[in-house]
């Protein structure tokens, strides 16, 4: 069984940074995709960014595309979700996840970690 924790998450002004991180306990995933989703008040879970184990391709959203970076730390089986010149409308609850496919649908992900919040003022 496979178990993601997220942290990282908190309360920032407009125009700041955070650094989000997912720890997959349990087992390692070097054949799995991660994936960064996240989730507004109000509104569907959206996809934000993902990331494969093994060769460290990336994908990502346009709403966030030059501002969020995901990475991966083989040796420490973690996968981060750095976030600059962040916005309101980056505020929600963000999930860590992971797939057997590189994909940006939400569903095809086996496992989900908690979440954690984000929040932005504006």
């Amino acid at each position: 069984q496979v178990q993601l924790v997220e942290s990282g998450g908190g309360l920032v002004q407009a125009g700041g940074s955070l650094r989000l991180s997912c720890a997959a306990v349990g087992r390692t995933l070097s054949s799995y995709a991660m994936g960064w989703f996240r989730q507004a008040p109000g509104k569907e879970r959206e996809f934000v960014a993902r990331i494969t184990w093994s060769s460290g391709t990336t994908y990502y959203a346009d709403s966030v595309k030059g501002r969020f970076t995901i990475s991966r730390d083989n040796a420490k089986n973690t996968i981060d979700l750095q976030m600059n010149s962040l916005k309101s409308e980056d505020t929600g609850v963000y999930y860590c996840a992971a797939s057997r496919v590189f994909t940006e649908v939400g569903g095809l992900y086996n496992y989900w970690g908690q979440g954690t919040q984000v929040t932005v003022s504006s």
